[in-house]
């Protein structure tokens, strides 16, 4: 086997703590995801997460959040849910050194709340960056309430990780088809284009913006959006140095998204030193993504940009690991 200090850095690893997992599992009860079991994700612990990381030649892993995340409208909640999960993430980089990162979580529709553990998280806890859902009780991240966080999260030239999850209103429209089937590549989109359109990312030039799963439909609709979104005056001056420009400034990683077609379309449209190796454990095995990316023709050179290179330019702490 290969020596995993010298493996791949997996930038899409979730932490699932107990306490917080026992907690959604009450508050969603009805809330299913393909690919993995309850037992699997309930029993995730750091020790048991090395194991399978060690098993697929993975260096380290940088946690972040999935859906739902903390915020179900109850701001107290998703404050206390916040500081737990930040500090369970953070105990497990101090306890495995070398072994993991993680992205911290923070709610954006309270601001204060927001605001205060992005402070605790990357000044207390040393986190690597912020983990975001891709919409917020429906909207998504380049809604105008959202702008003082992003503000913050552009002073402090932060990276900011985005995993997508259902939008409220595409529930049910495809009867017994989860929402990871189509609904989260689409959401990932409609909040990309929210965040180019409204002018986020030209106001934020100094966030690093990583969106999971290949940047969702993003490779295939950039053009279009570009297209459409330059015939509107209000759109082309919110990117003085244009739409294309700014989507290109994106970073995506492979998970779920390292088939063929899906990693011709990456390479097409990102820049290669912008697709970094994810894997999506515990709710996929990490030996789905990484097969496909061995059957995939790739220059030596990178695919050591995707599976280790490119991570360690965009978190130079890593380099000391």
């Amino acid at each position: 086997m290969e020596n995993p200090k010298l493996g791949r850095i997996d930038i899409h690893h979730h932490f699932l703590p107990r306490r917080y997992m026992a907690g959604e599992q009450e508050r969603n009860a009805g809330y299913v995801h393909t690919g993995a079991s309850k037992e699997r994700l309930l029993s995730w612990t750091p020790a048991q997460a090395i194991e399978v990381m060690d098993q697929h030649c993975i260096a380290c892993a940088i946690g972040s959040i999935s859906t739902p995340g903390v915020w179900h409208g109850d701001i107290s909640a998703a404050r206390r849910l916040s500081r737990d999960w930040n500090e369970c993430a953070a105990d497990a980089v101090r306890d495995y050194p070398g072994r993991f990162g993680f992205f911290a979580v923070a709610a954006p529709p309270d601001t204060q709340g927001a605001l205060r553990e992005i402070e605790y998280a990357l000044d207390t806890l040393k986190a690597d960056g912020i983990g975001l859902l891709s919409n917020y009780d429906g909207k998504a991240l380049g809604d105008a309430s959202f702008a003082p966080v992003f503000e913050e999260l552009n002073r402090r030239k932060c990276v900011v990780y985005v995993h997508p999850t259902a939008h409220p209103c595409t529930a049910g429209l495809i009867p017994g088809l989860a929402p990871q089937g189509i609904e989260f590549p689409l959401d990932t989109l409609r909040t990309i284009t929210s965040l180019v359109l409204n002018g986020t990312l030209a106001r934020c030039p100094d966030i690093k913006f990583i969106f999971s799963h290949g940047g969702g439909a993003l490779p295939f609709l950039a053009a279009r959006i570009d297209f459409v979104g330059g015939r509107d005056k209000g759109f082309t001056a919110n990117n003085p140095l244009g739409i294309e420009h700014e989507l290109r400034r994106l970073y995506c990683d492979t998970s779920s998204a390292s088939s063929a077609p899906q990693m011709a379309a990456l390479l097409s449209f990102f820049p290669p030193s912008h697709i970094l190796f994810g894997s999506d454990y515990p709710f996929i095995d990490p030996s789905h993504g990484i097969d496909e990316l061995a059957d995939y023709p790739l220059a030596p050179a990178l695919r050591a940009a995707i599976d280790r290179e490119n991570a360690l330019a965009l978190l130079p702490r890593l380099k000391g690991l």
